[in-house]
């Protein structure tokens, strides 16, 4: 297909998801008329609530969920794909998932990805997070071949776990997503060297659509959406809070080309650990 526009959409979600929807729809119309004919928001588009009981209030299957449906008519209305980062969706069994949805230019589902792994972390400046209390982790990754070019699912703390960038790169992804909502001490520490070594490590566009300010729920979001290309070079970066329409050209044959110069994927090798015995003083083993 050649060169594409792509955009990120970085939001500063608050509680309701009404009025996430209104934000996520104005910037979604703001990006198409930019010409960006694929689209992202970020991590928990829908809401920001730490209140587990309003969050619960809130929630709606995914047919019902505003977020959903707005993104829908979108996709169909401007002939593009949109991909929700990821918003709350209330399972049948009951639990939650923080729900990636891809939606092609006519308004169908394409792809829908679950966040693996759950951000259950102290941090040093007080911070608690247990997300696993409250979502359920999926357990499946997704690759999904597009008009355009082959397309990787994850979402936020994924990020921290490169096994699953580099598989879905071994199963032919060119374009790497990673829509989140990175706390501004971990972000300030790890958000552009991460997305970067991802990019890198693995020969790929990555497109990383980020929640970015002060919330109504007290936390904090890094921001600094980024377009990063297969080479590790920043594209296009939002700010640090609030909202932005990041957009970038990219084209997936310079993924042949840098994967043709560092063929690592193809280099690399099965091997086995050996666990040695600790070493006494003077090398007599112990």
């Amino acid at each position: 297909m050649g060169v594409i526009k792509v955009a990120a959409l970085q939001m500063c979600s608050g509680t309701e998801p009404e009025k996430n929807a209104e934000t996520m729809e104005r910037l979604v119309r703001q990006a198409a008329r930019e010409g960006a004919s694929y689209v992202q928001t970020p991590e928990m588009t829908g809401s920001l609530q730490r209140n587990r009981d309003a969050l619960r209030a809130v929630l709606r299957d995914e047919e019902a969920d505003i977020i959903a449906v707005t993104a829908k008519k979108l996709a169909a209305e401007l002939n593009i794909h949109v991909h929700v980062g990821s918003t709350a969706i209330a399972r049948a069994d009951g639990k939650i998932a923080n729900r990636g949805l891809l939606f092609g230019p006519d308004g169908r589902k394409l792809a829908t990805y679950d966040k693996i792994h759950m951000f259950d972390v102290d941090l040093d400046n007080g911070e608690s997070w247990r997300e696993s209390a409250a979502y359920e982790p999926g357990k499946q990754a997704c690759v999904i071949d597009l008009a355009f070019g082959k397309l990787g699912f994850a979402i936020c703390y994924d990020l921290r776990f490169p096994h699953l960038f580099r598989t879905e790169a071994v199963a032919g992804a060119e374009i790497l997503t990673v829509p989140a909502a990175f706390t501004r001490q971990t972000g300030e520490a790890h958000w552009h060297v991460l997305l970067r070594a991802r990019a890198i490590e693995n020969g790929a566009f990555v497109i990383a659509a980020a929640q970015g300010g002060l919330h109504e729920d007290g936390r904090e979001t890094y921001g600094h959406s980024l377009i990063i290309d297969p080479w590790g070079r920043i594209l296009a970066e939002g700010p640090d809070a609030g909202e932005a329409v990041v957009v970038a050209e990219i084209d997936p044959a310079e993924v042949r080309s840098v994967r043709a110069k560092i063929p690592n994927l193809k280099n690399a090798r099965d091997f086995n650990l050996d666990i040695l015995p600790a070493l006494a003083k003077g090398g007599v083993t112990v």
